[in-house]
């Protein structure tokens, strides 16, 4: 038997007893006669104790350990004298009786510690051994507990889990797809899922009624810190249904997650924005509410007064940061550098502070009398001491979008964020389409079988770009964890959908014919979601990146630097699929 005990449950009740620890050593330390060893596995650290004048042998033999060593220890469990509050082992040590090494280790690349020297880089590169780091691995026990928690409510809510596959065809909407060439269909391809979306669709049509899987999704985007090439998704699908009906049932598993995971109750009832007012007061469809700073247009009180700046906008608004009038020029003109940034792109930023008397000092005096500042700080509801920032731009949108840039920024500066504080909201009525400069027609906002709003579906002969979709985003603190809509369960609209789309009849029935023929064998109405697993973790582990709480993820190039993939195929490979690449592969 390797080990009796882990080394993270002995106490003080256990005095006295015999045990063997198998784990890894996390550090020596030589004091005197004594030699003290730290050993190390998932569920914690326990220290032992080697004593020269009781075994000298042994003892020499612990003083030849190195760090990550595998070893296995027996010994008797005793109080120890200089208590560890920081450690649920620290009113303990074992008094070392016999010791094993069952595998030396090479001195690792980086310490194995919670606040290690080791860049992201190395730690990617060697991920097997940052999963060692205690702080990795209560990442994945906590993905683990929520996938735990996920099953167990909707089981008992009726949802049944099923499979789906990972080989699908290739859809033209969305994001890139992820193809896999095939050798028995010489010329042929799969595609891997960007989600479960038609195949869910086919389970309501097959009378399943209530579907969900923990599913791993694909999609061939450019990387950055919340997206992963390869995801999961809680992925979530029920028949006759409405919007309020999944709404209700997934702020109930919401509810339930936040309270056995994080212990923290949420609201009864969570807050419904429409997304032309979350565009229209926080420039984004995923507002962070833990904080105010709404936008407030100026176009009426700002124009007209010479500053060209303004008079030629198409849009001018702004923010209110309370208690910020002590920012200093220095400040002030690195908050200009921020908003100017490339990734951002606006031109400047115009500032005005509230003095303590109530006059308004600001960065463009010389184009407004007190009376116009005036004005501007009322429709702010600004008081002394605070700090008002205005962009301005000709396009409205993107302007309300650099805005909430500058918004979260504040926000972050303030320390308004915070990451133990859950603010939590359904934005919904998104327009059912979105132009494409790229592509120049309408693209589909979300996918081509989201269910319009019954009472815009009109619309879709007359103004389909003024079309809103019964779709609806569940948004945490600013991040999008999930969302989903009512389907489209009639033949009919679908293919009016596609032909809206820039379908002909014949392309829409070689790419969802499937789909479409399915439907004319009674289809229920429908409609679900996803949420991000990955999301949720991170938001509920405190995280800036998914990164850390996928076992083994990709860098932000989309490689695995542990695996060095992707990787070139033999030309043997590539004759088996009947490939030719035209990179010229070094091998």
């Amino acid at each position: 038997m390797y080990r009796t005990k882990t080394c993270g449950e002995l106490r003080l009740a256990d005095k006295g007893n015999k045990v063997t620890l198998s784990g890894w050593v996390q550090r020596t330390r030589k004091m005197g006669g004594m030699t003290f060893v730290d050993i190390r596995d998932r569920y914690g650290i326990t220290q032992a104790v080697f004593d020269n004048s009781v075994d000298a042998g042994l003892c020499e033999k612990a003083n030849r350990l190195g760090r990550e060593y595998v070893i296995q220890l027996e010994g008797t469990v005793a109080e120890r004298s200089s208590k560890n509050p920081a450690l649920p082992t620290g009113d303990i040590e074992i008094i070392a009786e016999r010791l094993n090494i069952l595998n030396a280790s090479e001195v690792p690349p980086f310490t194995i510690e919670d606040d290690t020297d080791g860049g992201d880089d190395l730690r990617m590169r060697y991920r097997y051994l940052d999963l060692r780091r205690t702080c990795v691995r209560n990442n994945l026990e906590l993905r683990h507990r929520m996938t735990m928690e996920v099953r167990r409510y909707l089981d008992s809510k009726g949802f049944l889990e099923i499979e789906t596959p990972m080989l699908v065809g290739s859809t033209p909407e969305g994001a890139r797809d992820f193809v896999v060439p095939s050798r028995m269909n010489p010329g042929q391809f799969y595609a891997l899922p960007q989600s479960p979306q038609t195949l869910k669709q086919l389970l309501m049509v097959s009378g399943m009624d209530r579907y969900f899987q923990i599913v791993k999704c694909f999609r061939d985007e450019d990387l950055r810190a919340d997206r992963q090439p390869e995801f999961t998704q809680i992925d979530c699908e029920m028949s006759f249904v409405e919007q309020d009906d999944v709404i209700n049932l997934f702020e109930g598993m919401t509810r339930h997650l936040f309270k056995e995971l994080r212990g923290v109750e949420l609201p009864e009832k969570f807050q419904r924005m429409p997304w032309a007012e979350a565009m229209r007061l926080y420039g984004s469809d995923k507002p962070d509410l833990r904080f105010g700073m709404t936008f407030v247009e100026l176009d009426g009180i700002m124009k007209g007064h010479g500053f060209t700046v303004f008079d030629n906008a198409a849009y001018i608004g702004g923010i209110c940061a309370t208690g910020a009038a002590h920012y200093t020029r220095k400040q002030l003109d690195q908050l200009t550098e921020f908003v100017k940034r490339p990734q951002i792109g606006a031109k400047g930023l115009v500032y005005a502070r509230v003095e303590p008397d109530g006059n308004v000092k600001s960065s463009v005096d010389k184009f407004y009398t007190q009376e116009t500042l005036q004005q501007m700080k009322e429709a702010f509801g600004a008081q002394p001491g605070d700090l008002i920032l205005i962009l301005s731009g000709d396009d409205a949108m993107k302007t309300r979008k650099m805005l909430c840039e500058l918004r979260l920024e504040m926000g972050r500066q303030l320390g308004l964020r915070d990451k133990n504080k859950f603010s939590c909201l359904w934005v919904v009525d998104f327009p059912m389409f979105e132009w494409s400069d790229e592509e120049q027609r309408l693209m589909a906002m979300h996918h081509p079988f989201t269910h319009p709003k019954d009472e815009d579906i009109p619309l879709l002969d007359t103004d389909p770009a003024s079309v809103r979709a019964d779709a609806y985003d569940m948004v945490i603190n600013g991040v999008e964890v999930g969302g989903g809509s009512i389907r489209i369960h009639d033949s009919a609209l679908q293919a009016k959908m596609f032909e809206i789309l820039g379908f002909t009849p014949e392309k829409a029935q070689e790419q969802f014919g499937f789909l479409m023929n399915a439907f004319r064998y009674g289809a229920p109405p429908h409609g679900g979601l996803a949420y991000g697993l990955d999301r949720w973790v991170s938001l509920f582990a405190g995280l800036d990146s998914i990164r850390d709480c996928i076992a083994f993820p990709k860098n932000n190039s989309g490689r695995d630097v542990m695996l060095d993939a992707p990787a070139p195929l033999e030309h043997k490979q590539l004759d088996e699929l009947n490939l030719k690449v035209g990179i010229e592969n070094k091998q």
